[in-house]
């Protein structure tokens, strides 16, 4: 994995907030003329450092405005519960992210919905399909305070 130098973060910090900024734009920004700022660019996403862009939705236009973290704690854990667990919640298409963690709890699970009832069928649907059986508790969010995919990368350059 190569070492990224200071143009490298002043380019991912960038992207970041402007992710369809034109490359002669981002050239100027970063100090580059319009071709090393394009292959510095496309390096980074073929090192997998720039792992896709995206448009961010409102939830509430496309009917998901519920939003769900469910922590789920199982009775017996293996290599092969685990690897079971990530195959079945990678296929949900309402888990947004889902994370094997340490303490009480062994995984965290953010989910958006439309409404409550297709949280209760989403809980039903997971709880069925974990290989072990499990305890869960689920947290409702009533206001979201921060929502971000942005990492402060300006302490590197």
């Amino acid at each position: 994995m190569r070492k990224l130098d200071r143009t490298d973060y002043m380019i991912l910090d960038i992207l970041q907030r402007e992710g369809r900024i034109a490359i002669s734009e981002l050239a100027s920004k970063v100090n580059l003329s319009t071709t090393p700022c394009s292959e510095r660019v496309k390096r980074l996403e073929r090192d997998g450092v720039i792992t896709g862009y995206h448009a961010r939705l409102d939830p509430a236009y496309v009917e998901r405005s519920l939003l769900v973290f469910l922590e789920i704690k199982l009775s017996a854990k293996s290599g092969d519960v685990f690897d079971s667990i990530a195959i079945n919640l990678s296929d949900i298409p309402e888990v947004l992210e889902c994370h094997l963690i340490s303490g009480e709890f062994d995984y965290l699970v953010k989910a958006r919905l439309k409404e409550m009832g297709a949280y209760r069928r989403l809980l039903a649907d997971i709880l069925k399909k974990l290989p072990a059986s499990a305890s869960s508790h689920s947290y409702i969010v009533m206001e979201e305070i921060k929502e971000t995919l942005y990492l402060d990368l300006k302490r590197k350059f």
